[in-house]
């Protein structure tokens, strides 16, 4: 199963141990915003393979879950 660049970052951003504000920071590597950009530019434009299609889906799927998880983890910094 291929496995994106995006999602092996935050795999091993989560196996390396975090604190609430680490995950805040968080950010991908330009590399992995670059590939996002890109994707969604060519989704725009010329179309996308079904792989590339399933890659930018779970790209957004990755950023949603991380966009959850840092607001918990602003919400329990506000609250400790």
């Amino acid at each position: 199963m291929y496995r994106s660049p995006a999602y092996q970052e935050i795999v091993d951003f989560i196996a390396a141990g975090t604190t609430p504000q680490n995950l805040i920071d968080f950010c991908p590597s330009e590399d992995v915003k670059e590939r996002i950009a890109d994707l969604i530019q060519r989704e725009k434009t010329i179309g996308l393979t079904s792989e590339e299609t399933a890659e930018l889906n779970h790209c957004l799927q990755l950023e949603h879950l991380m966009r959850l998880a840092k607001s918990r983890a602003r919400y329990y910094l506000r609250n400790e």
